[in-house]
């Protein structure tokens, strides 16, 4: 059973059966206050100087101000410059939040709603669909691309469920999408909350690429034209659907130093960002099998000389090129995001349905008749979600009923395979990359 409480925010009504219930039927905060730090973030926002401030609830240990924590998916230690707990519906400055409470952080700056700080909590299952759409943000008259690209970045630092993809040779950026309402949105609030006028391109689905087989490639310090001074071999292996991406070292970890090989796993996964057609490669391994560095050296008499000398930048600009040629040669197919749907409507309608669904590639898996009212469910390309939802009303006068919802990915078949624009130095190509880094660092 779940209770259901009615108010409003606004009037007050109903908030105070709402805080009994919360505190008579909820359990009580609990967790070890001098256990390992484990919290999570669910807001952030910003302050009066620009400065990022996380809302997070600590579930184990204790933070405290001056603390380095790792945060988010990559780890980044941060240090904490300030905190705040709430009670009694404030909140008050403070040295130290213990596990059960709710703080206010500052001091971290790449924190992003949904990050854990501390060491990860367990979660079981997947909270939300991933976004299936996406489309072009394109600013309206007086309208930089620059405070709208600005403001596009600290909507999604709130809001997790919008992804950004930053185009720097087009100055354009795209934003992912659950569906052709959340556009209406985002015009709204960039308009209310930070003046801004735009429009959208075309919405089309958000592909994924998957290996189908396994491939290996490898280039070594000072052979075979290699301009950097890094030994780098990656292995990619298909993994099991939905288990994402991860990267593991068949070498001996204390043969060059952590930060090279920090560098690689961190490469890996941004390069996999864009496959071999421009889209995220998921479910798969990447196993680093080689490995290799050019110790610390100098002139005589002189200081540490990095043209003589591996650094990090040598293994983050080796990396995807052997990352995109072992994709290459374990090959890649490209699957789009399918919906499951189902339809309820007069039977008499099932004869125009039929026909649309199937321009649509639609399949339709059980058809049930009651009476005068049929029910069809089946899977359908997100790309003909929307075109389906505006024809309903016409096919079915306005008394049929749609739902739709992800529901898994599927190969593309037939027909060209949609290709996304890179937005990288392009791997694809050694001599344009090469070039194409030559320019960034400044030759």
């Amino acid at each position: 059973m779940h209770p259901v409480y009615f108010g409003s925010a606004i009037t007050g009504a109903g908030v105070d059966a709402l805080i009994g219930g919360i505190r008579e039927l909820l359990p009580a905060a609990g967790g070890d206050p001098e256990g390992p730090v484990s919290a999570t973030v669910f807001k952030v926002e910003r302050g009066p100087a620009g400065e990022k401030v996380a809302y997070a609830r600590v579930f184990s240990g204790t933070l405290r101000v001056r603390d380095r924590v790792p945060y988010g998916d990559a780890r980044t230690d941060g240090r904490i410059t300030a905190l705040s707990v709430f009670d009694a519906g404030t909140d008050a400055r403070a040295g130290a939040v213990p596990a059960g409470r709710i703080a206010r952080l500052w001091g971290l700056d790449g924190i992003r709603t949904g990050d854990a700080v501390g060491e990860p909590r367990e979660t079981h299952g997947r909270f939300f669909a991933p976004p299936t759409l996406e489309t072009v943000v394109v600013p309206g008259p007086g309208t930089g691309s620059g405070a709208l690209h600005l403001a596009l970045t600290r909507l999604a630092e709130q809001d997790p469920l919008i992804g950004l993809r930053h185009d720097e040779v087009r100055q354009e950026t795209s934003v992912s999408l659950y569906g052709e309402v959340q556009k209406e949105v985002v015009q709204a609030t960039l308009a209310d909350e930070f003046g801004l006028d735009v429009t959208f391109r075309e919405t089309t689905p958000l592909c994924v690429e998957r290996p189908v087989g396994t491939g290996a490639a490898a280039e070594f310090d000072k052979k075979d034209g290699n301009p950097f001074l890094a030994t780098v071999g990656l292995r990619v292996d298909p993994a099991p659907t939905d288990s994402g991406v991860d990267f593991r070292l068949e070498v001996e970890p204390g043969s060059m130093p952590y930060a090279f090989f920090k560098a690689v796993e961190d490469t890996v996964r941004e390069s996999l960002g864009q496959g071999l057609h421009g889209w995220q490669v998921t479910d798969c391994t990447v196993t680093m099998t080689h490995c290799g560095s050019s110790p610390r050296q100098s002139h005589a008499h002189q200081g540490f000389d990095k043209s003589m000398s591996s650094t990090g930048a040598d293994f983050r600009g080796l990396t995807p090129l052997v990352l995109t040629e072992a994709l290459r040669r374990a090959g890649t197919r490209v699957h789009e995001p399918m919906h499951r749907f189902r339809v309820e409507a007069p039977v008499d309608t099932l004869g125009a349905l039929l026909p649309v669904l199937a321009g649509l590639r639609a399949v339709p898996r059980t058809t049930l008749v009651r009476g005068p009212v049929c029910v069809l469910d089946g899977a359908v390309p997100a790309a003909g979600v929307h075109a389906l939802e505006q024809r309903m009303p016409g096919l079915t006068r306005g008394e049929g009923e749609l739902e739709t919802a992800f529901d898994h990915y599927a190969p593309v078949t037939g027909g060209t395979l949609p290709e996304r624009p890179r937005t990288d130095h392009n791997p694809l190509d050694r001599e344009e990359y090469l070039l194409n880094l030559t320019r960034r660092v400044g030759g």
